[in-house]
């Protein structure tokens, strides 16, 4: 199978940028849906109030040039991938964007002081207790 349409995911961190209002979180996960769409790419973000903890799949080029327009996303501060490698199949298959709260502030820290690993598996016990916005 060609690399670049190989199933991959990433799981993310990042911060709300002081300058961007919290509104401006349903604007993301909007275009998001539409663009995530396009090009194949499915996974849930979850937000804080403050902080961003995304696990998104899809084929690897897609993921990976996602990832670096998140990067440059001036709505997004400290970035830091926590968790990525190729995916025998998705996850969130349901979903162009997934979006869920939550009022726990703490555990977005503790995935984030979490190994590779066992940040992806912190992520995935969140669902049970989640109400999901498809």
């Amino acid at each position: 199978m060609d690399k670049a349409l190989q199933l991959h995911e990433v799981l993310y961190v990042s911060t709300l940028s002081p300058a961007s209002p919290v509104k401006v979180v349903s604007q993301i996960a909007a275009k998001a849906r539409l663009a995530n769409q396009e090009a194949g790419i499915t996974g849930l973000l979850v937000f804080d109030g403050m902080r961003f903890c995304q696990q998104i799949e899809g084929p690897r080029k897609a993921v990976l040039a996602l990832i670096e327009r998140i990067r440059q996303d001036p709505r997004h501060i400290n970035v830091e991938i926590l968790h990525h490698a190729p995916l025998a199949e998705r996850r969130f298959r349901r979903f162009s964007l997934g979006y869920a709260a939550t009022d726990d502030a703490e555990i977005l820290a503790r995935i984030e002081d979490a190994g590779p690993e066992q940040a992806m598996t912190l992520f995935l016990a969140l669902l049970p207790g989640i109400d999901l916005d498809s």
